[in-house]
């Protein structure tokens, strides 16, 4: 596999020098648009053009800590160890708005960024999250990029995953890759929610598998029946698998 970093933070900086307001979204839909295919040119979708002045004091935190850098290193870090596997795909980090951002839910974004990439992986482009609402260390920057990498890496053997036994499966791969430890669960609440997915392994609804995966507080936020579980419940079992 080969994989080119391309850094896109600076651009997403540069759109938020803008005044908000329809000048600021047009330029924006200009500059992750071909202007003549009308096709995606960049992956940018799941950011917020209209976000307040929390995103851009965000992007300068991490352009002052050199996060296209320390992705471009990882990168180039997790290629040494694919190559075996075919495909050309350029990597980026975007930011997300998952504070103030009306059109963002964070479990439903989330879901589809690990498990509804396809869209992506056609044009060539694996982009990789910062969400607004966290802190990160110059690992966790790389332990993102690995995790997107390898997942990638996973899907091109195995396919695309749908039932919660498949979701699992890939996200215990990436994160044994590169040694995630989050999230996480107690044993006696990783027991638990074993026992409550126990029978539901080839569950395939989406309801279900947000449900599953984030917990409970997916659950009520998203208008599904809760199943009794912890906040990112299923995704604390592929940490532990």
């Amino acid at each position: 596999m080969l994989f080119t970093y391309i850094p896109l933070l600076q651009l997403q900086r540069d759109l938020y020098r803008l005044p908000p307001g329809p000048d600021r979204f047009q330029t924006y839909l200009r500059t992750m648009t071909d202007a003549y295919s009308g096709d995606l040119a960049l992956p940018l979708t799941v950011m917020n053009p209209m976000a307040k002045e929390h995103v851009p004091a965000f992007l300068d935190w991490l352009l002052e800590l050199d996060a296209d850098g320390i992705a471009a290193s990882a990168t180039a870090a997790a290629v040494t160890r694919l190559t075996s596997e075919v495909g050309n795909y350029r990597v980026a980090l975007v930011v997300c708005d998952d504070l103030r951002g009306g059109w963002t839910n964070r479990y439903t974004t989330d879901f589809d960024y690990r498990f509804r990439q396809k869209p992506y992986y056609q044009r060539g482009w694996l982009p990789t999250i910062l969400w607004a609402s966290e802190n990160y260390s110059a690992e966790r920057i790389g332990e993102e990029i690995g995790l997107a990498i390898f997942r990638l890496a996973y899907i091109q053997r195995h396919g695309y995953a749908q039932s919660l036994q498949e979701c699992l499966t890939q996200e215990s791969y990436a994160m044994q890759q590169v040694g995630a430890t989050s999230p996480t669960l107690t044993a006696e609440d990783l027991d638990y929610t074993r026992q409550v997915l126990a029978d539901c392994w080839d569950n395939s609804s989406t309801s279900f598998l947000l449900t599953a995966l984030y917990g409970d507080p997916a659950a009520h936020q998203l208008g599904y029946s809760p199943l009794g579980l912890s906040p990112n419940a299923g995704l604390a079992l592929a940490t532990a698998t």
